[in-house]
Order: structure tokens, then sequence, then C-alpha cells
């Protein structure tokens, strides 16, 4: 097993929001993050300061905690398919301008389509990681060697883009995800694609909480290139295969 995969068990610990109590921290997130740091929603909106919309009912919900201090410090939602409602779009269709020439995503089968959404990270934590990191900087004891490999853990510690895709992974698995469409900040997809996550667009950039463009991926696809090129990874995203089709293992 890959340094990327050793740190993130040992730092991380993905949590899926299955109780009223992991989805309220999961609200209270999106609404620092959506609301108070990117100013992103109109916080006027959420006097209980809980971010909600109509497609949480029909979501997937996992949290990102770590584990030296217990905080949580991110979380992701995967949309699912509403069988009530068969004929309700995913906010990427309804949000943004899709080419139908690059992913005609009403020819997919839509119970095997999710959208990855509320992807955040609590701005609060990248803070304390850096604060900890000059504190450390400052201890007269600690020896060269214990330095470097502090230093090497940093390095080889996964992004938190990548640990949040880990969760998407695990969600997709649960309910037979094939296909993923988003609407993100495409430099995050550029960010992801130095780990082969990167998504195919099939839309041009639209003002959609920040600048997003639309994009899709098959996770067949995804995992494959994954696993034959960045292997490191794959390890972190499928958990070392645990959560991946067989056939890509």
């Amino acid at each position: 097993m890959s340094d990327m995969y050793n740190n993130f068990q040992k730092y991380f610990e993905i949590v899926e929001a299955n109780t009223n109590e992991l989805l309220e921290i999961v609200y209270r997130i999106r609404y620092q993050v959506f609301c108070v740091e990117h100013d992103f929603l109109d916080a006027s909106l959420y006097p209980d300061k809980l971010e909600k919309d109509n497609y949480d009912n029909h979501s997937s919900h996992v949290l990102l905690r770590f584990r030296s201090s217990g905080d949580f410090i991110g979380a992701v939602r995967l949309i699912l398919f509403d069988p009530l409602q068969p004929e309700k779009l995913f906010p990427v269709e309804l949000y943004t301008q899709l080419d139908p020439t690059l992913c005609n995503i009403k020819a997919l089968p839509r119970q095997h389509i999710a959208e990855i959404s509320r992807s955040v990270v609590v701005k609060q934590f990248d803070r304390r990681r850096g604060e900890r990191r000059e504190s450390r900087a400052d201890v007269t004891d600690e020896s060269s060697a214990e330095r470097n490999r502090r230093a090497s853990d940093r390095r080889s510690t996964p992004h938190l883009s990548l640990m949040l895709m880990a969760a998407v992974m695990r969600m997709s698995i649960k309910h037979n995800i094939r296909y993923w469409i988003s609407a993100k900040d495409p430099a995050l997809n550029r960010l992801l694609g130095y780990n082969g996550l990167s998504f195919n667009p099939i839309g041009p950039p639209v003002n959609y909480h920040g600048m997003r463009r639309p994009y899709y991926a098959n996770v067949d696809d995804v995992l494959t290139r994954m696993y034959k090129e960045h292997h490191d990874a794959w390890e972190v995203v499928t958990d070392c295969g645990k959560y991946s089709p067989a056939h890509i293992n």
C-alpha cells in the first residue's frame, strides 16, 4: 500500500451521514461554506443556519473527519435518481448549458446516474493545519529526521478533494452508480486530473455558485485509468479495491 493511502487512513475518516444528527452537521458545514465563507447563497434565507434544498431527501451524504481532533472538516453529497419523481432534472440539467453532442444525459439510464454536489471543505481547517505546521517548525528539540518525516507525510497525504471523491466512490458502489455528472470549478477538475480523476466538460462555464462548468464521467473509465496510471490515488478512492467494480482490481 502506498504512503498516500496509509496517511489517508492515519489522519482522516469517511463517515456516512445516515442519522439526523450527522445530517445536521452536513447542513451546518454547507451553510458555513456557501453562506458565510463564500457568500454564494443569501444567509438570511437560512435562519437556522442549515443549508438544505429539495434534492437532499434523495441524496447520499458523507462527511470527512479529521481523526486527531474529531472535527468534521468537509462534506459531499451524491444526488440520486428520485423514483417518486422520475422526470425530475438534476441541477446540472437545470442550471448549466449542456451540449448534447458532448454527452446526451437523457440517453443514459437515469437510475445509474448521480450528480456530485455540495463538495465542501471548511476554511478553518486549512488555517489550523497551517498554524500547526508553523508551530512545529518552532520546536527546537525536534530532530531533523523527525521534521523531514513530517514533511514527507504532508507531501504524501492526499488532497482533501481526493478524499471527498473517496466518499463519493463508497456511495456510488452502494447505489450502483455508473455515471457521474457535476457542475464544478474548472480549476478543481484540473486538480483532480493530477490523480487521474478529471471529468469530461460537456458545456461552457456558467455563473452558478461561482464559476462552474458541467462535467461528465463514466465511473468504470475513470477507475480503469486511475488503476493503471495513478495507483496510489486509486487506493485512496477505492479503499484498495474495496469500493470498486470487481473487474477493476
